[in-house]
């Protein structure tokens, strides 16, 4: 299924004054313009997830705030060894979390049972501190001139929406220290991606999500929770600029062995995701939860530009996800 979507181009309010979805703002940007002003409570979400990837670790950091918890997390795989560090904390009501409105401006923090997570963005480009018993993390990421980003708007009614913005393939540097040793993160060959989320979200919800990143290249690739929608959250980057591709994917994966090969396909996509890593996360806090399988690896295949060119994913780094949520 292909869509027809919109570019916004202007700045614009995620909501109406009551805070329902503002119709003027479902569409998709190249840079964030959402102003994320929600109202009410229970089914608000609102979350920063970092994800990076050196040649040597993978870091994800999140603070979310869901209203009636904050649930918060720090992650570092050692690639080498394929041993996980990690910390992650669920504090009632979310308390002490802080969450912007708007992408790119503004900090937001959690704080709660040992872990502390800081990003503070600026318009050159945001920092990440992160610590937890064991590991401490210290990230600048630049925002370089011209850098594109995919901001979409997924309207499932007027009452229940979701903005993201998934910034991908962006440089970092800094360090990462495991124990006693102290790991430089260089962005000669080094990337980091953004999951920016605010919305009121239906009670349970599936969704895939793809990242991958190289010198000059990305992917960004989303599936089922947008079906239906009208809105996608797919695209490619050359060199910083996005070509969006505006189709309803095909996911093929086995869920009984989640390291076999994943397939993503459309008519401007053919992607192959190799896993090297499964990372599984569930939460249970009786009629919430969540389950998801996030698989680290490789990409191959290619994606097609707006201009009709086809551009190469060999070699692209990342991950590629299932999330089943109950929230």
């Amino acid at each position: 299924m292909v869509t027809h979507e919109r570019e916004i181009t202007a700045p614009v309010d995620l909501c109406l004054p009551g805070g329902r979805l503002n119709p003027e703002a479902v569409g998709w940007t190249r840079r964030p313009l959402h102003r994320a002003n929600l109202r009410g409570w229970g089914r608000t979400k609102r979350w920063e997830y970092w994800g990076v990837v050196t040649p040597d670790h993978v870091i994800g950091l999140v603070a979310s705030s869901l209203d009636y918890a904050g649930v918060h997390g720090l992650y570092v795989l050692d690639r080498a060894t394929g041993e996980e560090t990690s910390k992650d904390v669920v504090v009632p009501l979310a308390r002490g979390t802080v969450m912007p409105e708007r992408s790119g401006e503004g900090a937001a923090s959690a704080r709660a049972n040992g872990l502390a997570i800081d990003i503070d963005q600026r318009p050159g480009g945001s920092t990440l501190r992160a610590a937890a018993p064991g590991v401490e993390v210290e990230l600048d990421i630049p925002l370089p001139d011209g850098h594109e980003s995919l901001g979409v708007v997924v309207p499932w009614g007027p009452g229940r929406f979701q903005y993201t913005v998934k910034d991908v393939g962006r440089p970092v540097r800094g360090r990462l220290r495991l124990g006693q040793a102290e790991h430089e993160v260089s962005e000669r060959d080094s990337f980091a991606v953004l999951d920016h989320g605010r919305g009121r979200w239906p009670y349970s919800v599936v969704w895939n999500w793809a990242a991958g990143s190289a010198p000059g290249r990305a992917v960004q690739l989303g599936g089922k929770w947008t079906d239906g929608t009208g809105m996608t959250e797919n695209a490619l980057f050359v060199d910083g600029r996005l070509h969006k591709i505006g189709e309803e994917l095909a996911w093929h994966y086995d869920r009984g062995d989640w390291l076999k090969p994943w397939r993503i396909t459309g008519t401007r996509v053919e992607a192959v995701f190799t896993p090297f890593h499964e990372k599984i996360s569930r939460t249970e806090l009786g009629l919430v939860g969540s389950e998801t399988h996030q698989c680290f690896g490789h990409f191959s295949g290619r994606a097609q530009a707006d201009d009709g060119a086809w551009i190469d994913l060999d070699g692209l780094t990342g991950w590629a996800e299932e999330a089943r949520q109950r929230w």
